[in-house]
């Protein structure tokens, strides 16, 4: 059998980082969209590969600010949906990729969960509302 290896570089196309952005999606559960600092990249959702040539708002935003970025897109396939995206750095720290989930914490109504305990959404909601920012 021959095992093949699996490198994200800069420079990485759609075909290069599918596998791993797929490993991620089953993982989660979730939608996952990544993409390389000069190619865009993919899309899936519900186990299938949508898009070969995605790229979005935040990706781009956080390639370009190198740091983890929990957002609401105002543009894009993802448009007034919470998401969390990260880079992926290489052994300088440089930012090369980024992968994205949506945020499943900033989808939920905390209010109609937790209701009965408003301390617990507020002290959630305070959490949530430092780290989101808008793009």
């Amino acid at each position: 059998m021959k095992y093949t290896s699996i490198e994200i570089s800069a420079d990485s196309g759609a075909g290069d980082i599918a596998a791993f952005a797929m490993a991620v999606h089953e993982l989660l559960g979730l939608p996952v969209t990544m993409r390389s600092l000069n190619k865009k990249g993919v899309r899936i959702e519900k186990r299938k590969i949508l898009d070969t040539d995605y790229t979005g708002p935040v990706l781009e935003q956080v390639l370009k600010e190198n740091k983890v970025i929990r957002a609401i897109p105002t543009s894009g396939k993802y448009t007034g949906i919470p998401v969390i995206v990260v880079p992926i750095r290489n052994k300088e720290g440089y930012g090369i990729a980024a992968i994205g989930v949506v945020d499943v914490v900033g989808t939920v109504d905390l209010g109609l969960i937790f209701g009965d305990y408003p301390e617990v959404v507020k002290q959630v909601q305070e959490c949530v509302k430092s780290r989101v920012a808008v793009p």
